[in-house]
């Protein structure tokens, strides 16, 4: 069977994702004439259809660069220097400028006013095609060849392209890894990021659904690692933005540790000397009243009250003025330090983010170009770079995409 051949590209993009799409635009608008995306799959852009339930969180208005780099488990430092040329701030003008209108929750986060993710691949694409961008679906990379004028690809469907520059972007999908390892890169071992964690406690199983803002601790193997901010209680044990932190920043020593850990959760974000002082008050102005039913503290919620009670085997027909002070120092650990045994990861975040990749040592972060292989650059996920759930990791992408599509050129 011939072998089915298209005229040399200026670049070609493996992967059509949020960095390749940004690359691609980037680069035609900066003066390249042939770009071309590549994406294995059917369909561009999956991701940011699925993301944020379907809402797309495109970025975040998280806009001081010292601040928003703490927000990259892996690739902090490199980061600061992509900020510094293209952040939040320029993503969110970037999108403003070409329609989508968005808007900042109180959170940080920022979304398409429409709450769609459609509005945001609609600008993606439009654009793409304005700019002369050939995008290739069902189109997965099998091979790349260094040749002469820069590089072969051989597609499925038996097809070949040839390029003077590449860009991969293929985000977490092995494809990519292997692209860039057979042409001389190393790789770092991808291990899951941003998960929830599973417990065999079940002294909190009537809580789920529950969610409040909490103060908690993780140890794995003696490294520690602490975070304040809202955790929901599941039926199989706690998700929420401040697990989904903790796993992100544990994902290497809790996937070499087989995700067991220790977690210590202070539930009221009190000291004991102030939770001690609540209780001591609140039994003296309370004697006659239950204590599964009347509780001092009105931001936790009842549930989660009566299940820490029950946990101490407090009686349930107990009154304040019989509380005993062997009780209330149970209660108090029970509120401010409370140990949960994590045996397992809960179920993968929705955005499927990976720790690992290409190794950051092998890139120019000026260009995002390989120090191995000329011509050949990166952007995106594929790269050992990876944030936090609220935006950061599409402004990663954008970032990344801007900066290889300007440097191409």
């Amino acid at each position: 069977m011939d072998v089915y051949y298209l005229m040399i590209s200026d670049l070609v993009i493996i992967g059509g994702g949020a960095s390749g799409f940004m690359g691609a635009i980037t680069a035609t608008g900066s003066g390249l004439r042939s770009v071309v995306i590549l994406e294995g799959s059917s369909k561009v852009l999956e991701k940011v259809r699925i993301s944020g339930g379907g809402r797309c969180n495109l970025t975040n208005s998280c806009c001081e660069i010292s601040n928003l780099v703490n927000n990259y488990p892996r690739g902090e430092k490199q980061l600061i220097g992509l900020f510094n040329r293209f952040s939040t701030t320029e993503a969110i003008e970037w999108f403003q400028n070409k329609g989508v209108t968005l808007k900042v929750e109180k959170d940080g986060r920022v979304f398409p006013c429409s709450d769609s993710s459609e509005d945001v691949i609609k600008c993606l694409t439009d654009f793409a095609k304005k700019s002369g961008v050939k995008v290739f679906a069902n189109s997965h990379v099998k091979q790349i060849d260094i040749i002469k004028q820069g590089f072969k690809l051989l597609v499925k469907g038996n097809k070949s392209f040839e390029a003077k520059n590449i860009l991969i972007c293929t985000g977490g999908h092995p494809s990519g890894r292997r692209l860039a390892k057979s042409l001389g890169h190393s790789i770092i071992q991808p291990v899951p990021s941003l998960f929830s964690f599973a417990t065999s406690e079940k002294s909190l199983r009537t809580c789920s659904g529950i969610t409040l803002d909490v103060q908690i601790k993780l140890t794995v193997n003696k490294k520690k690692y602490a975070e304040n901010g809202s955790i929901l209680i599941t039926h199989k044990g706690f998700s929420g933005p401040v697990i989904l932190k903790l796993s992100a920043f544990s994902a290497r020593y809790l996937h070499a540790n087989k995700y067991k850990g220790k977690l210590k959760i202070n539930w009221l974000c009190m000291n004991e000397d102030e939770v001690r002082l609540k209780l001591d008050l609140y039994k003296l102005d309370n004697g006659k009243k239950s204590v599964f039913n009347n509780k001092p503290f009105n931001n936790l919620p009842r549930s989660l009250w009566k299940a820490l009670l029950s946990s101490l085997n407090i009686d349930s027909q107990l009154k304040w003025a019989d509380f005993s002070k062997s009780s209330k120092e149970c209660l108090v650990k029970s509120l401010t330090m409370n140990n949960y045994l994590i045996n397992s990861r809960g179920p993968y975040g929705e955005e499927f983010v990976t720790a690992g990749g290409v190794s950051l040592n092998e890139i120019n972060f000026k260009t995002m170009e390989s120090k191995i292989c000329k011509g050949l650059f990166f952007a995106g996920e594929v790269l050992d770079i990876d944030g936090i759930t609220g935006g950061f990791n599409f402004q990663h992408c954008w970032t990344s995409g801007w900066v290889a599509g300007k440097s191409v050129v």
